[in-house]
């Protein structure tokens, strides 16, 4: 029997999980159906009743659901309890347990993918949103020397940054909060742009020399050229998009789902190529 599962939010028309999920299926020779489910702005614990209703065995969770998706959680692993945020579901006996995959994802691309290790380098995460809260841990995980966020209200960047000592004791990395102003005279390793601002065009007021020699710019952002990557690339930095992180995160909701890995690179590959 086909298991089905799904990508829950609202747009929806847009996702390439759909295509991702089904790829990973067909390499891993596993038989389950995959669709994007437009959920209604009011009504995603309904949706969710529902899916669970017909036999659904996970969903996939974007915006603007993933606070919800965490409320509904009965059970949150480690991650997700971190983030605030659920971006995978798992329904079991119904019984529904919320994950988050983005951070993995994340350094798995950053790590694996673009042979750039975290550890003991310099990190400026910009914004302090859901995007950067849910990848703020794994990121510490992996044991940099220094993680900054910079965010154009630093209130928004301190709190994050309490809360992640609050959970988490990360003696060994200096942890920093600053706005975008405060950013001269700095310079980093990798830089990750966790903001929405390529969703408007918008350049962040972030000047060059934060990029130092050999930096890795990392735009969360798939599918487009951002401000961000276009001003990295003037600097002298590699850049990369969030593709591999989109693809990386999916693989790890999978094994969540299947207990199998798949693997990454084919299916990155032919997505680059869609």
């Amino acid at each position: 029997m086909t298991d089905k599962y799904a990508v829950l939010g609202n747009p929806i028309a847009h996702s390439k999980s759909p295509n991702i999920h089904m790829m990973f299926a067909k390499q891993t020779h596993q038989d389950i159906r995959y669709e994007a489910i437009l959920a209604p702005l009011n009504g995603f614990a309904d949706t969710i009743k529902k899916l669970m209703a017909e036999g659904y065995k996970g969903v996939n969770v974007t915006v603007p659901f993933k606070f919800e998706a965490y409320d509904l959680s009965a059970q949150l692993n480690t991650l997700a309890k971190h983030a605030g945020a659920v971006n995978t579901l798992r329904f079991e006996d119904d019984k529904v347990t919320g994950d988050n995959t983005d951070g993995l994802g994340l350094v798995r691309d950053i790590e694996q993918n673009l042979k750039t290790s975290i550890q003991s380098k310099r990190v400026l995460l910009l914004g302090a949103g859901g995007a950067a809260e849910g990848v703020l841990h794994p990121l510490l995980d992996a044991a940099p020397n220094t993680l900054v966020v910079a965010n154009r209200t630093v209130e928004k960047a301190v709190a994050m940054i309490d809360k992640g000592k609050m959970l988490a004791q990360y003696g060994s990395v200096g942890l920093a909060a600053l706005a975008f102003q405060d950013l001269e005279r700095q310079s980093f390793d990798i830089v990750i742009n966790a903001t929405s601002t390529g969703l408007s065009k918008t350049a962040l007021p972030i000047p060059n020399t934060i990029f130092a020699d050999g930096c890795l710019a990392y735009d969360m952002m798939y599918g487009r050229e951002t401000p961000f990557m276009a001003q990295s690339r003037v600097a002298g930095a590699q850049v990369a998009d969030g593709l591999g992180m989109l693809v990386e995160q999916a693989a790890e909701a999978f094994f969540l789902w299947r207990d199998v890995r798949p693997e990454t690179a084919p299916v990155m590959q032919k997505m680059r190529a869609l």
